[in-house]
């Protein structure tokens, strides 16, 4: 049988660890590492640290060959995750791929998601019942006057609920004050989910779930000599890990980890001595800096570049930072006169030696997008060559990760600002080709989801959005702003992390198209996302930049602010928000209803069953509005009109489990107990793993 073809990467990969040069003593401290018994171990954690281009990536990439061929379970994470769960979510799919799936974890993980999908339902049907006075009483119970306290525990469980990462509408809400002071009045409502465990995975989900991520690892540590955890760019996820990581690998405080298990960071900056000092001692510290003149030469030579006269002017041209000093090598110069003049840049350097057009356009127009793969390759470099994008792959500052390509950050910086100050009008038009193309994949998605208001919850739609945005950013940035700013409200409106991969979209645009008035509100969403009640400080932001948000976009802050307000329990500042979003768009349903519901939480019923009909009124096609209106008619003891409301939300989404539910309730108050098990066994069977319906099924049997 002949033998198997490598593949491209395999090639590229196989390059680039026989062409590893320098940092041979970072690498044997890890190796060394590697070789001893775990027992033997003491530093457990490796932080390589330097500025950018100094080969942070590249040590990395190495180590991670290493541990490999030593039969080590690896895993990678970078920027590319937004939270702790992503990061272990990321280091699970990696080692499944490994043949060590961590199966208890992802089980999990999938239940977890489940009741966190469950949460908002679970946080409604809570609120009305503490109006309508039930609670927990058994259904059929006559039903008495609203309970004051009852209402504000369901509203602290809101706020907590709203913690959750991504639950949609209840993730603005993020007062920890208010949360925490109301956090044992809301576990008293754990009978609403499957178990006390079940409640307390929602409300600290890394609590919950951390310890039965290190109970796999162990497994995975049973089964491998080494398990290796490599955490990149860490000046970018640092802040989103460092007390988790802290927490997991020196204090033991979510379960003990093997001591086969080791840990890499490889950022710009050093550790934040706020989390670690206390913990140095175990950390075996590798700053990066340029290469020295030695590493330098050899790495030249290895690459067959051995005239003194070019050496020194590549070593003069790169100060020896090796992102650079692979970049000018990548030629192989044999005269200084194709090294060119050494006052120029890197860049120019490079577009310099290579005598194709097209390379040499290739080269510049793929660097405008933050990651390339084919389809994006072809639009940015407007063409259609597979040979070139697999040179463009094999370039010394590519990288590839999970079939993407991505520039290092110091040499696309550089070829950026190239571009814009040769032609700011080319500079223009490939990046609106580039938001063109995004848009056309962005309505793609659109085409096979039947509702709008579900396109956000794809993952590639929001993807194809959020680079959409960076490019007409990068195109026009002064026209393009007022509708980031306005997409902002859309990816706050679901949830955290979504509002933050905005925000840092917004200051990549500003830093990559040199516009000040971008990077200025970068910075300020940036600094308002960190307060206490993020949510809330950043509608105030965007409202305060009053001649950047539109008259629709005002009010649409507005109602935001009004939920947000609402779901802390601040009703009268959530009725003045509501108000003022209605003085400007006075025909939004979702304003009214929103304001219907507040009405209802104090009590003013008249004025709930009012704006709730206006709103069926503006948009008789929207379930919500029936279902709310339901709970007020039958908080009130209307429970004809409230089966009439629950009826019609099910005929306009016969799935809502929601409305099948309480429907079943009310039938239940009604004494009408055969119709109410209908009703909850029709939820079951749309949603299996539904705790709060399980649970209103087992109360009336």
């Amino acid at each position: 049988m002949a033998d198997r073809v490598p593949t491209r990467r395999e090639l590229i990969q196989q390059r680039r660890r026989s062409s590893f040069v320098g940092r041979q003593g970072e690498l044997a401290s890890f190796t060394e590492a590697l070789g001893q018994a775990p027992g033997e171990v003491t530093q457990f954690l490796f932080h390589i640290h330097g500025p950018a281009g100094v080969g942070k990536s590249t040590l990395v990439r190495q180590m991670e060959t290493e541990a490999r061929e030593r039969q080590a379970c690896a895993g990678y994470v970078d920027e590319s995750v937004a939270d702790v769960l992503e990061a272990l979510e990321a280091l699970s799919s990696q080692f499944a791929q490994q043949g060590l799936a961590l199966k208890d974890f992802d089980k999990a993980l999938v239940a977890y998601r489940q009741r966190r999908h469950e949460a908002a339902v679970v946080a409604e049907s809570l609120s009305a019942e503490a109006a309508d006075g039930r609670g927990g009483n058994e259904a059929g119970a006559g039903d008495v006057p609203p309970s004051p306290g009852g209402v504000v525990a369901a509203q602290v469980g809101l706020v907590a609920l709203g913690m959750l990462p991504g639950v949609g509408a209840f993730t603005g809400a993020l007062d920890p004050n208010q949360v925490a002071a109301g956090a044992g009045r809301l576990k008293g409502l754990g009978g609403r989910f499957r178990s006390h465990d079940d409640l307390q995975m929602m409300l600290a989900p890394l609590k919950a779930l951390t310890p039965v991520f290190l109970k796999d690892l162990a497994e995975v540590a049973r089964r491998r000599p080494w398990v290796v955890l490599f955490f990149d760019t860490y000046e970018r996820i640092g802040p989103l890990l460092d007390v988790w990581l802290r927490d997991t690998m020196m204090l033991a405080r979510y379960g003990d980890v093997p001591a086969n298990v080791l840990v890499v960071l490889a950022g710009q900056t050093r550790l934040d001595v706020r989390v670690w000092a206390d913990w140095l001692d175990l950390v075996v510290d590798l700053p990066l800096e340029v290469f020295t003149e030695a590493e330098a030469r050899r790495y030249l030579a290895a690459r067959h570049i051995s005239d003194e006269q070019v050496v020194e002017v590549i070593l003069r041209l790169s100060g020896r930072l090796p992102v650079l000093l692979s970049l000018l090598a990548e030629a192989r110069p044999d005269t200084v006169g194709e090294v060119g003049d050494p006052t120029g840049t890197a860049v120019e350097r490079f577009l310099k030696w290579e005598t194709d057009p097209a390379r040499r356009a290739t080269a510049l127009a793929c660097a405008l997008p933050a990651e390339l793969d084919e389809d994006v390759y072809r639009a940015a470099a407007e063409a259609d060559n597979a040979a070139m994008f697999d040179w463009l792959r094999a370039l010394p500052f590519v990288t590839e990760r999970a079939g993407r390509c991505r520039y290092h950050d110091v040499v696309r910086d550089a070829m950026l600002r190239l571009q814009r100050q040769q032609s700011p009008g080319r500079w223009a038009a490939q990046h609106t080709r580039l938001a063109d193309l995004h848009r056309d994949r962005r309505t793609a998605v659109e085409s096979g989801i039947e509702r709008e208001d579900r396109w956000w919850e794809d993952a590639s739609w929001r993807e194809h959005r959020l680079q959409e945005t960076y490019h007409r950013l990068c195109a026009a940035p002064q026209a393009a702003l007022p509708d980031a700013l306005r997409e902002l409200l859309d990816a706050y409106d679901q949830g955290l992390p979504a509002l933050r991969r905005w925000i840092q979209t917004l200051a990549q645009a500003g830093q990559d198209a040199d516009a000040p008035e971008v990077t200025m509100w970068a910075q300020r969403l940036h600094g308002a996302a960190g307060e206490e009640g993020p949510g809330i400080a950043v509608v105030a932001a965007l409202l305060a930049g009053s001649g950047q948000l539109s008259s629709e976009g005002r009010a649409f802050a507005y109602m935001l602010r009004g939920r947000d307000q609402r779901l802390a329990g601040q009703y009268e500042a959530a009725l003045t928000d509501y108000n003022r979003s209605l003085e400007i768009s006075p025909q939004v349903a979702r304003a009214y209803c929103g304001r219907g519901v507040t009405y209802r939480l104090v009590n003013r019923y008249d004025q709930a069953l009012a704006d709730l009909s206006h709103a069926i009124e503006i948009d008789p096609q929207v379930a919500a509005s029936f279902v709310e209106r339901g709970f007020t008619y039958r908080i009130m003891s209307c429970h004809e009109k409230a089966l009439a409301d629950f009826n019609r939300a099910i005929e306009i989404d016969p799935e809502d489990t929601w409305a099948i539910t309480v429907r079943g309730q009310t039938h239940s108050n009604m004494g009408h107990h055969d119709d109410a098990l209908t009703d909850y066994n029709r939820a079951i069977e749309i949603n299996p793993e539904n705790a709060w319906v399980i649970t209103s099924r087992g109360q009336t049997y």
